[in-house]
């Protein structure tokens, strides 16, 4: 194919067509004319370069630079040295096309099975270490896991938070806190729950509530958890009045309850012998189409074990054993110990 030039000259026009690696390994070739530009095809004169061949399936074939620099990066275990290598490079666009191929090359060609898999490990041993109050086997799993170069998320740092926690080193977990925020990582409501939940269970409930008041001030919205956790909180606390409020509030807010957070709500009331406001609570948990489980109804039942207990005056009537009783029997547990009980306390206060 020949063409004139401006001064009339014939030029000859050799034929552009390139070749490319597919998917499967296979040499195939391309015609430039019919590459689309709207995937960003581009042939830049060299077989090797044609765009963003990686996001349309395409394998690049690295050149001869772009080899060695591959070679190179694979052999070299210290960053700062391939850094160094890199700075030597000319800055030019054939170095960045070269650079950017050998990374899509890097990627192509990472086990990445065995990475997950290492993740998901390191992190049920954090959940595991920091369950038994092993802070340091727990934060020994953490610094393996940014040694093998993975990036932490929010559910890694919301286990070590919980670990630390738990084990009453309230430092190390503002630590992490303030470790999260430094990587542009915002905590989460699973990362505050984690840090309330594992206050709650080291003990620390006062620091709970201010990382509460926290939660709210940083604008990251309860979650069901965490009102579930709080209203736990105020109920071991004996202030089923602020646990109530709480209630009232994640309602308003349209945080839906469940079935932890409607026990929660009972148990509160039935730790100061409230029977009546918590038959009210177990009566809206049915209400909302909730079918109660076996805690549930202990909770009820320990309502009414308070009152006997306390002498109050307020004892529960017949139909109110007469619904223990029917809820235990539904719940395959007439056999039990605890319906035996109530049976034999209902016949004691109302005999045949």
């Amino acid at each position: 194919c020949r063409a004139s030039n401006s001064t009339g000259v014939s030029v000859k026009k050799y034929n552009r067509d390139g070749f490319f690696i597919d998917k499967n390994g296979k040499l195939r070739s391309f015609n430039h004319k019919k590459l689309s530009r709207k995937r960003c095809g581009s042939l830049r004169g060299k077989g090797w370069k044609y765009g963003s061949g990686f996001v349309d399936g395409i394998f690049p074939v690295l050149s001869p630079t772009a080899q060695q620099i591959l070679r190179f990066v694979q052999r070299e275990v210290d960053s700062n040295t391939i850094w160094d290598a890199f700075d030597s490079l000319p800055p030019t666009h054939a170095t960045w096309d070269d650079l950017i191929n050998v990374s899509v090359q890097l990627r192509l060609n990472k086990k990445w099975d065995p990475i997950v898999l290492m993740s998901c490990v390191s992190i049920l041993l954090i959940e595991a270490y920091g369950q038994k109050s092993l802070h340091k086997k727990a934060e020994f799993t953490y610094l393996e896991l940014l040694d093998s170069r993975c990036i932490p998320t929010e559910d890694t740092y919301a286990l070590l938070l919980k670990a630390y926690c738990m084990s009453g080193l309230l430092e190390k977990a503002e630590a992490v806190f303030r470790e999260m925020r430094k990587y542009g990582l915002p905590p989460s409501a699973v990362v505050y729950n984690s840090y309330i939940d594992g206050l709650l269970k080291g003990g620390n409930p006062q620091k709970a509530v201010e990382i509460f008041q926290r939660m709210k001030r940083d604008c990251c919205q309860p979650s069901t958890e965490t009102y579930t956790l709080m209203i736990n909180l105020y109920g071991k606390a004996s202030k089923s009045f602020m646990a109530l409020k709480l209630f009232n509030e994640m309602r308003s807010h349209k945080c839906k309850p469940n079935i932890c957070t409607y026990t929660a709500l009972v148990n509160a009331f039935a730790r100061e012998g409230l029977c009546e406001e918590a038959e009210e609570i177990f009566e809206q948990l049915q209400g909302a189409g909730i079918e109660p489980d076996v805690y549930a109804y202990n909770a009820l039942m320990e309502a009414y074990r308070l009152i006997s207990r306390m002498h109050m005056g307020c004892e529960p009537d017949r139909a109110s054993y007469n619904i223990m009783v029917d809820a235990y029997g539904r719940a395959g547990l007439h056999e039990g110990k605890c319906s035996y009980s109530l049976v034999e306390l209902s016949v004691k206060h109302y005999p045949a």
